[in-house]
């Protein structure tokens, strides 16, 4: 889905998150690394009713790539690095017998990147917000990534708490009590997980991809509203076709033969 090479100048290429079928160039010192686009993993739904734009936010060594890479893969990323700038990802999953594509943002956690991914969290539906069990700190911060999701996000932003590294639970440093607490003052949803195992990585993204769809069923949020974060996919463009084509018109009467 995407790739990292390294490169003859100090750049960064990352995609427009306005046009991914566009690139932009950053400069700076950020490493001689280059994120490029994978065109196909971001073609337009095609037999799908919807697509979802989802966020993968959190302090840096969360884990958030390797979350990404395991719901997609079935597997662990073994060699992950920090992410540069924003790494892309896509996959198809089935909610209640209907298809929906989750375009998928994983977004770099260190500070130095923030003026460039907090351009991604707008029109986002979904989101991850990660720390690490075994990391206070990662936790400490949740606040604030929490408050710049909901105040760059789409304001009905539905966010799912996630506590990554559960195979580490000889080195947990927050209990998963405390942070229920923080998930039901914030109304979040909120899971456990270990993308070294695959415990609940997939029960996140599904469980957070059910609740947007959810709301779009019941009238909570509606995708054709700009910014929702949502779009429509082609089967069920075709089905309000084929609706409005057998709906038989009404045409007013004649009145050839009024007098005014």
């Amino acid at each position: 889905m995407f790739e990292t090479k390294g490169g003859a100048e100090n750049r960064v290429v990352i995609p427009n998150p306005l046009d991914p079928s566009a690139n932009v160039i950053c400069p700076g010192s950020w490493g001689l690394q280059l994120l490029r686009f994978d065109h196909k993993a971001d073609i337009l739904l095609r037999e799908n009713e919807f697509l979802f734009k989802f966020l993968v936010i959190g302090s840096a060594g969360t884990g958030k790539s390797c979350l990404l890479h395991h719901f997609i893969e079935k597997k662990f990323k073994e060699d992950s690095s920090h992410t540069i700038g924003v790494e892309f990802g896509s996959k198809i999953i089935t909610i209640g017998g209907k298809q929906v594509k989750l375009q998928i943002w994983d977004t770099a956690g260190q500070e130095r990147f923030k003026s460039v991914t907090k351009s991604y969290y707008r029109g986002a539906a979904g989101a991850l917000l990660v720390y690490d069990i075994s990391s206070r700190e990662s936790y400490n911060a949740l606040g604030n990534w929490l408050t710049d999701a909901q105040n760059l996000a789409n304001p009905n932003l539905v966010v799912l708490l996630v506590g990554n590294k559960r195979d580490l639970e000889a080195e947990r440093q927050v209990s998963f009590l405390e942070a229920s607490r923080f998930a039901q003052e914030n109304d979040l949803m909120f899971l456990e997980a270990s993308a070294l195992t695959g415990e609940n990585v997939e029960e996140a993204f599904l469980q957070c991809a059910k609740t947007i769809l959810s709301k779009v069923e019941t009238g909570e949020l509606d995708p054709n509203k700009l910014g929702s974060g949502i779009q429509h996919g082609e089967t069920a463009i075709r089905r309000f076709q084929r609706q409005s084509s057998s709906t038989p018109s009404i045409n007013p009467p004649s009145c050839s033969g009024c007098k005014i």
